[in-house]
């Protein structure tokens, strides 16, 4: 299990990838993308597992199967 913290970016790679971009500069695609995280630009703290066995056409980064997720505050909205 691992914790991240970072941004949803939505890739445009076939029919389009959801990816967490973590604060330390890791791409996850994001595998079966919860509803709720699939808004380009929120800011989230998101646990989950690791997928080393899957292969995906985006190849954008590790796969991520999330687990559970907290949509942060914005830090570029806080003074």
């Amino acid at each position: 299990m691992i914790t991240a913290i970072g941004g949803i970016e939505h890739r445009g790679f076939g029919t389009g990838a959801w990816a967490l971009v973590a604060e330390d500069g890791t791409t996850y695609e994001l595998l079966d993308c919860p509803r709720d995280l699939r808004q380009a630009g929120l800011h989230v703290k998101v646990q989950g597992t690791l997928n080393d066995d899957v292969m995906t056409l985006a190849m954008i980064g590790k796969v991520l199967n999330v687990n559970s997720f907290e949509i942060l505050e914005n830090p570029s909205s806080v003074e």
